[in-house]
């Protein structure tokens, strides 16, 4: 499970583990705390009061400090978990949704014309549509695409990255995905 830490401003900074949001608890480095409490944590006994530690951890927790991400210069790494589920596991060239097994990360401007292996020049595609296109262009393939490929924001990104979301982490993410989101469809 992983606990999602934004900044006090609310911005996505990473996903981390219970462990590591306990030291931003402990260092009293947590500004605010938001979702469902996910865990609870008893520590040592305070040798005046007797009193045990107990520090709660929640699914979202802001943080004290500058944000180490501006979400203006932000270029989401590229991987094929992410791509898939940007596009929903359907391959752009027959439409037809496959486990993420059967797919490949299929280049719309092929190596062999000099095209780059970035966000907007990659769709999903089956093994079939991508061997039957092989090194052409979709119109050199006669094979149009049947959807856009598109850089994810931020926060599309956070949600791509992380396969076990809980429910109020997210209605969080969600809440501020672009509305043209594939992720919305």
């Amino acid at each position: 499970m992983k606990v999602l830490k934004l900044s006090a401003q609310g911005l996505p900074q990473s996903w981390i583990s219970l462990e590591e949001a306990v030291l931003h608890y402990a260092a009293d480095e947590v500004r605010w705390e938001s979702g469902g409490k996910v865990a609870v944590f008893h520590g040592g006994h305070n040798a005046i009061t007797g009193q045990q530690s107990i520090i709660t951890v929640n699914s979202i927790i802001g943080t004290k400090g500058v944000p180490n991400i501006n979400p203006f210069n932000l270029r989401p790494s590229l991987t094929n978990s992410k791509l898939f589920v940007r596009d929903r596991n359907v391959c752009a060239y027959c439409g037809d949704h496959f486990h993420e097994v059967e797919l490949t990360r299929e280049h719309i401007i092929p190596f062999a014309q000099n095209g780059q292996d970035h966000w907007m020049n990659v769709v999903t595609a089956c093994r079939a549509c991508n061997h039957r296109k092989s090194h052409r262009t979709p119109e050199q393939a006669n094979m149009p695409l049947l959807y856009a490929p598109y850089v994810p924001s931020l926060w599309e990104d956070f949600i791509l990255r992380n396969r076990r979301i809980l429910a109020d982490q997210m209605e969080f993410l969600m809440a501020h995905v672009p509305k043209s989101s594939r992720l919305l469809a």
